[in-house]
């Protein structure tokens, strides 16, 4: 069997954006609504750039857009709860990734939403919530990368979750 090339880079080039995006596209993830609050204000957004770092200290990171408004919010804040979402919260996925039209606060009078530890808002009925402070930012291109300290994590129920892969929302059992 043969598989087709799109590009391959010469050696310190990279591939570009498109094939890249393309790749990623292939890869199944998780998907979050990261959720912020404090003196800076409350926003969020729905994500799958989430990853753990280590365990000792438990640490993960998340990857924003730096044009996205809950870029500035995390940072201004300190502050951040990742909400891993379970398969029926498709429609509060579409919300928190502006396809809806509804921005700021609006986006919090869908689910129910409690804080945590920092204050940060976690979904109740997330699979689980994981508190964070913000403990680094580095950025990378036209993304900042946050690293957050674990501060507290709320399991829920088991269950499917919801999924994104080839563009597109799907359950993941």
């Amino acid at each position: 069997m043969t598989f087709p090339m799109v590009r391959i880079a010469a050696d310190g080039e990279h591939v570009d954006g498109k094939t890249f995006l393309d790749a990623m596209s292939r890869i199944a993830t998780a998907v979050h609504v990261v959720a912020t609050d404090g003196p800076a204000g409350l926003g969020g957004a729905t994500m799958t750039a989430v990853a753990s770092v280590t365990d000792a200290p438990p640490t993960l990171l998340i990857c924003l857009n730096h044009g996205s408004t809950a870029n500035a919010l995390i940072k201004a804040n300190g502050v951040f709860c990742v909400s891993v979402l379970p398969a029926e919260a498709r429609a509060l996925a579409e919300i928190f990734s502006g396809r809806t039209g509804l921005h700021g606060r609006e986006r919090f009078t869908a689910g129910v939403w409690s804080p945590l530890v920092t204050g940060a808002p976690a979904l109740d009925g997330a699979r689980v919530a994981i508190d964070c402070h913000v403990s680094g930012v580095s950025e990378v291109g036209t993304h900042s990368v946050i690293f957050g300290a674990v501060a507290a994590v709320r399991t829920g129920a088991d269950g499917p979750a919801l999924a994104y892969l080839d563009r597109a929302f799907a359950s993941l059992a």
